[in-house]
């Protein structure tokens, strides 16, 4: 577990890891060395032989401050190992976190996650507090007292010998139980928290359409699963533990038993075996930690696995020498992509072909499924495609360093998240260096003036976790407001419009006209009315480029932009007739 632990923290703290552990084995076998000392102590008691008790008495003290000050410094070393290894791993996880493909936070369930990065951190870091040292004491003070009861008499020590084999069956039975239940328990938590999570944040919409009894069902009976799990666990965990520590006292009970029929047969020293037999029972007290060890050590290789599994995802493959890009024209050629672990082998984008001009307007259009979104989550790089290539000022995307890519792109979703904080501290997210007029341009632009101004607190409004205190139209200015401010050459705008009223959808679409010469702005919506004024239409259907054009282009022809249009008029004919 060793090497696994410097893997996965950083071969960084390699050095304080092991200075740690040689530690930690220092106090072990001087503690062992303790225990030894006692039999010729005893011995020279029993018989009577008060200069010999006082010279081993002497040794004896000096092995006892020996091991006081191992205790000390291993135990110092143990917390600052923690600390430093918690920071390391926290570092390391977050950095690799941050190199990970955007699309890969899609698949992966949030609650656990969390609880990943936040417990599971401690779970794997304490082994150096509060796990290694016990679990070293284990096994080499036992050890040592073997060989040292082998000095005095072999044949008790055989005898204990012989009880090993049973003990690391007994012990290896017992983890693997604990290790079973700590794993059940854990997988419970982590769909807990996913459920708790989920109900929390579409409150909203289980309220508005009286879906709240149904997934409080659901989440009662995540949690009582999870109660169920931890009632398991406790008593799989009291049987594990409690035949461990039977086969421990069996173990020493037999060794006993050897001990006292040899001095009962007058073939060996009394007074010997009466100090052996203290021995051995010193013997068991270290072994026997060894059962609740056992589960604790499995939890860290859980944790360890988990963290491994994160760590193991590759990032996205960063160029040893970056390439500039030359302005802002978007290219996809012959473009393939397919989701990683899609069950089908077939591509969502086959073979995509098109040019986004620098400074224009284009707008992407089709029915749902047609890989619109896929599409622009390509050119901000969210993932790399199977085959062709996506290129920004005549470079692919690959071939851009992170921060010129970053720097490059400003995307706004349909779904947008804001955080927790004000109004001010939200846009200024796109650029935290901006002068307060460049604040007071961009959030003119994208008509956040209009919000500030009728809301008590101004800029200092505070807009609630996620964005919760303003409406969706609201926070859609707010993250363009912010992608505005950024200045990036290049803003795709995804579904900006959709489930908006007319009052938010309007100010949205003046800013998209606002922006038409600044940046090469990509817009993907249903409303089809916002894209007439694009000055190039890419309608996608089937993984391709169906048709391309301005929109009087594409209305003179009959194809699919005009079955979409014709589909909007024949809707917006409907009326509701009262009975």
């Amino acid at each position: 577990m060793l090497r696994e632990l410097i893997r996965v923290i950083g071969s960084g703290e390699a050095r304080r890891i092991r200075l740690h552990l040689a530690a930690v084995l220092w106090h072990a076998v001087s503690q062992g060395v303790v225990f030894v000392l006692l039999v010729p102590l005893l011995r020279a008691l029993l018989r009577g032989e008060t200069d010999a008790a006082l010279r081993w008495l002497a040794a004896l003290a000096v092995a006892a401050v020996v091991t006081g000050v191992a205790y000390y410094v291993q135990a110092l070393l143990g917390f600052r190992t923690a600390v430093a290894a918690t920071g390391a791993l926290y570092r390391r996880l977050g950095d690799h976190l941050g190199d990970l493909p955007l699309g890969w936070f899609a698949a992966v369930r949030l609650g656990s996650l969390t609880r990943l990065a936040t417990a599971g951190v401690g779970e794997v870091t304490v082994v150096f507090a509060h796990l290694v040292g016990p679990l070293i004491t284990a096994v080499a003070t036992p050890l040592t007292v073997l060989v040292g009861m082998a000095v005095f008499d072999w044949r008790p020590a055989l005898a204990m010998a012989a009880t090993v084999p049973v003990l690391y069956a007994a012990y290896r039975w017992s983890t693997r139980v604990l290790a079973e239940t700590d794993a059940d328990v854990d997988a419970a938590i982590g769909r807990s928290n996913d459920r708790i999570l989920e109900f929390a944040q579409r409150q909203s919409v289980l309220r508005a359409f009286g879906g709240g009894r149904a997934h409080q069902d659901r989440l009662d009976e995540v949690l009582v699963g999870q109660h169920e799990a931890g009632r398991r666990q406790l008593r799989r965990n009291s049987l594990a533990r409690g035949l461990f520590g039977g086969a421990v006292q069996l173990s020493v009970t037999f060794v006993l038993a050897v001990s006292a029929l040899l001095a009962l047969g007058d073939t060996a020293d009394v007074p010997q075996f009466i100090a052996l037999a203290v021995l051995v029972v010193r013997f068991a007290e270290p072994v026997s930690a060894l059962g609740d060890l056992g589960g604790s050590l499995r939890t860290v290789k859980a944790r360890l696995a988990q963290v491994r599994e994160i760590l193991d995802v590759p990032p996205l493959p960063e160029p040893g020498r970056p390439r500039t890009p030359a302005g802002s024209r978007i290219e996809l050629v012959d473009v393939r992509f397919r989701y990683p672990g899609s069950p089908t082998d077939r591509f969502l984008l086959d073979g995509v072909n098109a040019v986004i001009p620098a400074n224009g307007v284009t707008a992407l259009v089709g029915p749902s499924g047609s890989g619109k979104t896929t599409l622009t989550r390509l050119i901000a790089r969210f993932w790399d495609v199977d085959s062709g290539s996506v290129r920004i000022g005549g470079v692919d995307v690959r071939e851009l360093s992170a921060a010129d890519r970053t720097a490059l792109v400003a995307p706004v979703f349909q779904h947008v998240y804001l955080f927790e904080g004000t109004i001010a501290e939200n846009v200024r997210l796109g650029r935290p260096d901006a002068s307060d007029e460049d604040v007071a341009e961009a959030a003119r632009l994208a008509r956040v003036d209009e919000i500030v101004h009728r809301l008590p607190d101004g800029w200092d409004t505070r807009v609630g976790e996620g964005g919760a205190a303003l409406s969706g139209g609201e926070r859609q200015r707010v993250s363009l407001a912010r992608a505005i401010l950024k200045r990036a050459p290049v803003v795709i705008l995804d579904e900006a419009t959709a489930a908006l009223d007319s009052v938010n959808e309007a100010a949205i679409t003046d800013t998209v006209r606002a922006l038409a010469g600044r940046c090469t702005l990509l817009v993907i919506a249903h409303q089809l009315s916002t894209v007439v004024d694009a000055d190039r239409i890419l309608v996608l259907d089937g993984g391709c480029v169906r048709e391309s054009g301005t929109h009087q282009e594409l209305m003179a022809v009959d194809g699919l932009y005009r079955r979409f249009w014709s589909e909007r008029d024949r809707v917006g004919g409907w009326r509701l007739k009262s009975g």
